[in-house]
């Protein structure tokens, strides 16, 4: 069962891999915004695919590296923590941003 779970998450990681690449694309545009508010809601959206993007490529690179080299898989247990947060930080802001923008019009 335990086999199961593990073969489901790393499931999910590849396939949100290649969520994040599709995300990324369709949010890559070269226009130029009317306003501050809407740039900053598509660097927010873009962070996030970024992020989220690097935990996928760290988890994958961790599943493949050899359990000898010890240093390396800390390293890529590091930089996996730190951008869940940051992507989990991205994804909070979103909507805060949005909250804050409706009360400075009102």
């Amino acid at each position: 069962m335990q086999s199961l779970n593990i073969f489901c998450h790393e499931f999910v990681v590849a396939v949100s891999f290649v969520a994040c690449i599709l995300g990324l694309a369709l949010l890559w545009d070269g226009k130029q915004y009317k306003s501050d508010i809407q740039q900053t809601e598509q660097i927010l959206f873009r962070m996030s695919f970024s992020y989220w993007l690097v935990y996928c490529i760290a988890f994958g690179i961790e599943k493949i590296v050899l359990p000898e080299w010890e240093s390396l898989l800390m390293t890529l247990r590091i930089t996996t923590a730190l951008s869940y947060f940051l992507t989990f930080s991205c994804i909070v802001s979103l909507p805060l941003h949005k909250f804050a923008v409706h009360r400075v019009e009102e």
